[in-house]
């Protein structure tokens, strides 16, 4: 079984229209890899220039933010969602 990324909505027009995309890792970074090797275009998307994350994007497993976990290197089992949700701004 693998780990399952869940697609925003602005995001889906580059990953075909998937909702839900499995993807092989041990860690949400290796997780995120694969998904950029299967949609490319998705990298810009998720990743700086310096390939960081963009602050405007938020990483949860399971309903808990990556930012308390152990980041990028926290740990995902088959069967974890890991969801991509774009910070919204505006008043």
């Amino acid at each position: 079984m693998s780990v399952r990324i869940e697609i925003p909505a602005p995001m889906r027009e580059l990953t075909n229209g998937q909702i839900e995309v499995p993807v092989e890792g041990k860690i949400v970074q290796e997780a995120l890899d694969h998904l950029i090797k299967l949609f490319p275009a998705l990298k810009t998307k998720l990743f700086d220039d310096r390939n960081l994350l963009r602050q405007h994007i938020n990483i949860f497993v399971n309903d808990e933010d990556i930012r308390y976990l152990d980041e990028m290197n926290t740990a995902v089992a088959p069967g974890t969602l890991i969801a991509l949700i774009p910070a919204v701004a505006g008043g």
